[in-house]
């Protein structure tokens, strides 16, 4: 009888060893790959809506994302992000907020 309990104890040792080892292998096969994409900011305007920066390669893509569709505002080169540009979408989406809040209030 004890011995049934060995075997079952050693068997489910052995499956957690291996879920544990497979999962060691993905997360370093993972990391080799790297990531095609990258979240560089976002923004959001409410429930469901919000703009995004991606940097896709060496290129970044400013979406606009709502509960019901995703489109591509602008795309930029890598080496044409600049500070200047940084500064000029800050200012946008603050125009953005404040239209949000106004909205907001007249409700």
């Amino acid at each position: 009888m004890i011995s049934a309990y060995v075997q079952m104890i050693l068997a489910l040792a052995a499956v957690i060893g291996l879920i544990l080892l497979l999962s060691m292998f993905m997360k370093k096969r993972q990391s080799r790959t790297g990531t095609v994409m990258n979240v560089v900011s976002y923004q959001s305007f409410g429930p469901r809506k919000g703009v995004a920066a991606l940097k896709m390669g060496k290129e970044v893509l400013l979406l606009g994302i709502t509960s019901n569709d995703v489109k591509l505002l602008k795309t930029f080169n890598e080496n044409d992000f600049e500070e200047q540009t940084t500064a000029e979408m800050n200012t946008r989406i603050k125009m953005l907020k404040d239209m949000k809040e106004r909205l907001h209030e007249h409700k």
